[in-house]
């Protein structure tokens, strides 16, 4: 069977009562995916970045490269497995505080469509809380719809721009 490589996305901005802070949760994740056999390859360092809409607590956020045998919808099904596992509930508000988000971001594969899953993700482009952990790690990968690499679309995302007047 075919082995696959993802650039994953980690986050978290509550506390968990066995793992503790957000940092630590998003690291039980990675063992966690080791766990079920996820090749963790690569590791970003772990960024606090401010939140994003109605939840007032700091994210912790972290990218890492993985390879899995598991195509892109069986590697989805265990990610959420494992934010329920986390205490992850669905529904509700969006963008609310959270104890693990795991999305996948990238990977070998090309682009990639299914009912609950697009890959690349759709806003990773505009999100420097996914990129400025990935371009650590992986700064080569190219967006496959753009064909604009990690390190060009974090320096378009993050570049100063000028006053308007």
């Amino acid at each position: 069977m075919a082995r696959h490589i993802y650039l994953i996305a980690l986050g978290s901005n509550r506390r968990h009562h066995r793992h503790g802070r957000p940092r630590d949760v998003i690291e039980a994740a990675l063992v966690c995916l080791a766990d079920k056999g996820v090749r963790i390859r690569r590791t970003s360092p772990i960024l606090q970045t401010a939140p994003i809409g109605p939840s007032l607590r700091r994210y912790a956020n972290a990218a890492a490269v993985i390879e899995t045998k598991r195509g892109p919808e069986r590697l989805l099904r265990l990610f959420k497995k494992i934010e329920r596992k986390f205490g992850r509930r669905t529904g509700g508000q969006r963008w609310t505080s959270r104890v693990i988000d795991l999305d996948i971001v990238l990977w070998d594969g090309g682009p990639y469509a299914a009912p609950h899953l697009t890959i690349p993700h759709r806003l990773f482009r505009e999100r420097a809380f996914v990129l400025q952990p990935a371009v650590t790690i992986a700064p080569t990968w190219r967006d496959p719809l753009s064909g604009l690499t990690v390190r060009q679309l974090t320096a378009r995302l993050t570049a100063p721009r000028p006053l308007s007047r």
